[in-house]
This record gives structure tokens, C-alpha cells and sequence, in this order.
């Protein structure tokens, strides 16, 4: 690694400062209960996608006390097409956590914030520096592929050692404290413009060097080797799953839904009842005693990051009164009527499915 730390660090602030990102709704703020939701929401999502639930999550829940004092239901279903829902659990247990252990307030350092239910390492950094001027390094994907490129940074970050080694260089990098320079404003600025390269110039493919402030400095560039950083070579390989979707609708358009187990697939939201085979849900059907016999949907895929899911929708409208449900399926679901389950926490492919219905 051959690049100048205090290079770095000025380039990058300077940048951020002309060139970087200054009009995205959760920043230009030193409020720790924006930045963390923001920073929740962005991880492993496109900043367009999360500007819109940002938004609505910020009306419905304006401070960390009225997402601590809401139900799990509630956050889940605003949270609902945004995915990776251990996200939404672990951001209303965090409310709630610092609701009762820290009277309302965030902790102000990053070893405290990453105590906090969801909170990483990074994460936590991010919020200790933005809003609190900590000199600490953040280190998410992003950021990662920045320093790597930009240090030649060749150690396999799938080995603890190697990403522990990357931390160490990321810590290095961090900018000192101007005396001419509110208490803090080095590091919002660096911080912000980490974050800002690694989403608009540095990105994993076709990254824009030519207008990158590290260009003439950065290894991976003088090597010619861009693509070859960051290195690591652990990966999940992708599974497959075929599930069967069991839609009941009474006459109204009301629809039974149960409410998924945790831990599972869908962990806590509301979901058309799921079998494991065909044969499955055509005995789960007959349970019903309806003349009607299910009828089949077409088939689609719906992707996860490491998994593809294979779903078999089947519709069965029963008719005359909502039927009297026993069994253990009484206990997990409930019949939902068609102005109220657009409001729950649905996955993304059951809420389209609902929709089109």
C-alpha cells in the first residue's frame, strides 16, 4: 500500500465538499435518529429505493420515540418492499433499547452505539462521526472497494485477519482536526465523502476514474487491476426453493393470511399460507370443504441475494360466510379484509401478487 494517508483524506474532503452528495433527505443533519434510520435502510438497498420509505418513515415515526412506542406490526408494514426485514426488527428493537437504556438519546460513541441491537461496527461509526464528530472509520461495502482500490489493498477479506487489517488502514486514513474547523466538521466532511465516492464514482463496475479525486494516487488504477479489488474469495453459493402459496378469499375479497414464524423465511411478516409441495396444499385445501376445487396461478420467481425462490400460487374463493378455522393454523392467521392488509408487513411477492388480484 503506497498511497499518502493525508492525500487521502484531504482529497476526499475537498471533493465531497464541490463535488459530493448534498441534497439526499437524511443528510445535512447531525440528528442520530435520522442517520441511523437512513443508514439502516441503505445497507444492501439503492439510494433511490430508500428515499421514498425514508421519507414515510420519518412522517409515521418522526423521533426514536415513536418508533420505539409503535407495534412490530406497524414498523413491518411500513417497512413492507424494502426487504431484508431483520432490518425493521432489529431498528424497533434498537428504538426501544434506547428508549429504555439511554432515555430517549443515542449513546454518543461508536463502541457504545454497536451494543445496540442491529448496530454494527461500521454503522456505528458512521453515526459517531456524522453526527458526533468521533474519529472513527467506517468501513461498509462501499468504503471497502474505495480503500482497497485506492491503498492496493491485495489481503482476502473473507480472512478476519486481513479485514482486521483493513480497519487498521481505514483508521489511519482519518483526517486531524483543523483548528480553524468546528469541533467534528473533518470528520462529517471525510466520512460523507467515503460514502458519496463509493456510491457515484468508485463503483464495482465501470467505476468513473476519470473524475475520481484519487485517480493519480490510487494503486489499482496505476496496475491497471480495478476490477481485482476488493479481494474476497469466500462466497455463498446461490440456493434454490419451491414453495406453494395457498390464496383463500371469501366472497368480500378478504384473504387469510398467516403470520410467518421466527426464524424462517419472512420471519415476522403476514404471508398466504406456504407448503412444501403441491400435494401439500391441495390437502391443506380440502380441509375447507368447498364444491370448489383450487385453481393454479402462474408460477414466478422471486430472487433473494443468495436464494431463488420458486412460487406456486393457488387461489381458492370459498363462498357464503368466512369458515370457522381449527388447528394450529387458527392460532398463527387470520382473516384479513381488503382495505386492511395493503397496511401490514407482506413480502414484496405476496403483496404484488394480493395487488393484481
Amino acid at each position: 500500500m503506497s498511497a499518502q494517508p493525508f492525500a487521502i483524506a484531504q482529497r476526499v474532503s475537498d471533493w465531497q465538499a464541490l463535488h459530493g452528495r448534498h441534497d439526499l433527505p437524511w443528510q445535512n443533519t447531525t440528528d442520530p435518529y435520522r442517520v441511523w434510520v437512513s443508514e439502516i435502510m441503505l445497507q444492501q438497498t439503492q439510494v433511490s429505493t430508500v428515499i421514498g420509505y425514508f421519507d414515510r418513515f420519518m412522517a409515521r415515526f418522526p423521533s426514536v420515540g415513536a418508533l420505539a412506542a409503535a407495534t412490530q406490526d406497524e414498523v413491518l408494514g411500513l417497512w413492507s418492499g424494502l426487504g431484508y426485514y431483520s432490518r425493521a426488527r432489529n431498528l424497533h428493537a434498537c428504538a426501544q433499547a434506547v428508549v429504555q437504556d439511554h432515555g430517549g438519546a443515542f449513546p454518543r460513541s461508536a463502541a457504545q452505539l454497536a451494543a445496540l441491537p442491529g448496530i454494527g461496527r461500521s454503522t456505528a461509526a458512521a453515526i459517531a462521526s456524522l453526527c458526533f464528530g468521533e474519529r472513527v472509520a467506517i468501513l461498509d461495502a462501499n468504503v471497502r472497494r474505495v480503500l482497497s482500490r485506492a491503498l492496493g489493498f491485495g489481503g482476502d477479506l473473507a480472512q478476519a485477519a486481513q479485514a482486521r487489517a483493513l480497519w487498521d488502514a481505514a483508521q489511519a486514513l482519518l483526517p486531524q482536526q483543523e483548528a480553524d474547523e468546528p469541533a467534528g466538521f473533518s470528520m462529517q466532511r471525510y466520512t460523507q465523502g467515503l460514502m458519496d465516492l463509493g456510491a457515484t464514482l468508485c463503483l464495482p463496475r465501470q467505476p468513473r476514474c476519470g473524475t475520481c479525486p484519487l485517480a493519480d494516487i490510487c494503486v489499482a488504477r496505476t496496475q491497471d487491476r480495478v476490477q481485482d479489488y476488493p479481494l474476497r474469495t469466500r462466497k455463498l453459493k446461490r440456493s434454490a426453493q419451491q414453495i406453494w402459496l395457498l390464496w383463500l378469499q371469501d366472497a368480500h375479497g378478504a384473504v387469510w393470511l398467516d403470520k410467518r414464524p421466527t426464524p424462517g423465511v419472512w420471519a415476522g411478516l403476514y404471508c398466504l399460507p406456504l407448503f412444501d409441495s403441491e400435494a401439500a396444499l391441495l390437502a391443506a385445501a380440502a380441509v375447507w370443504g368447498q364444491a370448489a376445487a383450487p385453481m393454479p396461478l402462474p408460477a414466478f420467481v422471486h430472487v433473494l441475494t443468495h436464494k431463488d425462490l420458486h412460487l406456486h400460487p393457488w387461489v381458492l374463493t370459498l363462498s357464503g360466510e368466512q369458515p370457522l378455522v381449527e388447528g394450529p393454523s387458527a392460532a398463527q392467521g387470520q382473516w384479513v379484509s381488503a382495505h386492511r392488509w395493503p397496511g401490514l408487513g407482506l413480502p414484496a411477492p405476496i403483496r404484488r401478487l394480493l395487488a393484481a388480484g
